[in-house]
């Protein structure tokens, strides 16, 4: 009889030591695995912040010059008026090395620009006006170029790495306000040509 009791009492007490060894497992399992969720969350936010200063590095660098270069955009534009403005036939030899002087400095400055990223934003007639491009200073009618797009260039636009530092300031066709004619017909159906009028008086 006392070995049943013991073995009913040592049964007991393994059960109670199973279930307790099981509940502390679930307990460690639940902290590991809460652990590991927030390691792993560390981890990526290290990576996210790596990656953000290395792309912040990398603008730092690459629009460093931006400020430099918005402030050389001036004498570009000087030196291409400048050469714009010389005359076709050019008689005297003194002057016509002045104006290759000034024809070499503005490549110099143009081909400077180009290493360093800068490029010219200079739309052709005809192409369509794109307002992150462009600066549209004003719109006239033109019967050559379709409503909407470029007249001429006004002033050459100029961005660095796809930012653009200045826009093209550009004139632009205006778009026409009368609705379009079809067939004779106006958008609504209606004749377009004479009207008759069938009211009677």
């Amino acid at each position: 009889m006392s070995d049943e009791i013991e073995n009913e009492d040592g049964y007991e007490l393994e059960q109670d030591a199973t279930e307790l060894l099981n509940a502390e497992l679930e307990k460690l399992t639940a902290e590991n695995a809460a652990l590991k969720e927030q390691a792993l969350r560390y981890a990526a936010e290290a990576e996210n912040t790596k990656r953000r200063a290395e792309r912040e590095g990398n603008d730092a660098r690459a629009f460093g010059i931006q400020k430099f270069a918005s402030s050389l955009l001036g004498v570009a534009d000087v030196l291409q008026r400048a050469l714009a403005s010389v005359p076709a036939e050019i008689s005297d030899p003194a002057f016509k090395n002045f104006v290759a002087g000034i024809d070499m400095t503005e490549k110099e400055l143009a081909g400077a620009f180009e290493k360093n990223g800068v490029k010219k934003i200079n739309p052709l007639k005809g192409d369509k006006f794109d307002p992150h491009l462009h600066q549209a200073v004003m719109e006239q009618p033109s019967t050559d170029v379709e409503g909407g797009c470029v007249i001429m260039v006004m002033q050459t636009g100029y961005e660095l790495f796809g930012r653009v530092i200045r826009p093209a300031m550009v004139a632009v066709a205006a778009k026409s306000a009368a609705a379009p004619v079809k067939n004779g017909y106006d958008n609504n159906g209606a004749d377009a040509g004479d009207r008759i009028d069938t009211q009677a008086e």
